[in-house]
């Protein structure tokens, strides 16, 4: 598989902080690679680092299999992205706002400008000044300009943020439709961990500037099984009658009076009565599948309220 951008311990550090630390990515043709971090977590300071806004303190990227330096640059013109919020001139409209984007990255062809405008589903919003467009259509309308001059890869810093589940739901939509139906290899950072669920085939998990793990979808969903909780009133003596009588070994005991159970996950009646009948009070049993926010928050632990 061709290898679309690779960083190599790419790290930013400003005085004694680390905002990016050792942070090791490898994006191949075709992922939607979600990049899942916490507001800080450095997401956008490593898309900024990508695409060439700020210097990296020590480490080293490739991008289209050649590492990046000031006379290599020209690779990205095959790169669109938005980084940060689209920023727009607010009294010009739609099409004024792209022909001076097409003009500044030496597009020659002003038909791209409608053809972008329909990918991103705002053709009919094309003479309207972008100051009465909502965040969404604003949102539409960055993409848009990060399609004008057709680019192989995609790179979006926090597309949905601060948009109603209407407006993220259009948006999942048109990254999906950009992957499956133009081929375009997709970078999204997100902190909304749903959101990237939907949407990546690769997850890149990164909290206070290092990259915890990258896991591809799914293995993802493998780890996030399925399982049978438990909440009873005394876990010990729980935990000794699964032990005993089902023999089962594959559990966690996530909190105090709170069994998960990875096995036997037919047997909750059979379960269920076994602890009732052993004086063991079941106050509820239920069946249900780890997240990816269950997962997130394993990877991260207490520094979660941090």
């Amino acid at each position: 598989m061709e290898c679309i951008l690779k960083t190599y311990n790419l790290t930013k550090q400003y005085k004694e902080h680390k905002a990016v630390d050792d942070v090791n990515i490898t994006i191949e043709k075709g992922d939607i690679y979600g990049f899942l971090g916490l507001n800080g977590a450095g997401k956008t300071t490593t898309m900024r680092m990508i695409m060439g806004l700020i210097k990296p303190t020590t480490g080293n990227i490739e991008l289209f299999g050649e590492k990046l330096s000031e006379d290599k640059k020209h690779y990205f013109a095959r790169v669109g992205s938005i980084i940060e919020f689209p920023g727009f001139y607010e009294n010009l409209t739609a099409v004024e706002n792209l022909d001076i984007h097409r003009k500044l990255m030496g597009v020659p062809d002003k038909n791209c400008i409608e053809q972008s405008l329909e990918v991103a589903g705002i053709l009919d919003a094309a003479n309207r000044k972008t100051k009465e467009f909502s965040l969404g259509m604003k949102q539409r309308l960055g993409i848009a300009r990060a399609l004008l001059h057709n680019p192989e890869f995609l790179v979006l810093d926090e597309p949905t943020n601060g948009l109603d589940p209407v407006g993220i739901k259009e948006i999942r939509q048109l990254i999906l439709d950009l992957s499956r139906k133009r081929h375009i290899t997709v970078l999204i950072s997100s902190h909304i961990l749903s959101e990237i669920q939907q949407l990546a085939t690769k997850v890149g998990i990164i909290h206070k500037g290092k990259l915890l793990e990258e896991i591809d979808s799914e293995a993802l969903k493998k780890k996030n099984r399925h399982y049978i909780e438990l909440k009873v009133n005394n876990d010990r003596d729980a935990v000794f009658m699964l032990e005993q009588k089902f023999n089962i070994s594959d559990y966690i005991i996530s909190e105090p009076g709170v069994i998960k159970i990875y096995e036997r996950l037919t047997e909750t009646s059979n379960i269920n009565r076994m602890l009732i009948q052993n004086n063991v009070e079941v106050k509820e049993i239920s069946l249900l599948r780890d997240s990816l926010e269950d997962y997130f928050i394993k990877l991260v632990g207490s520094d979660i309220n941090e």
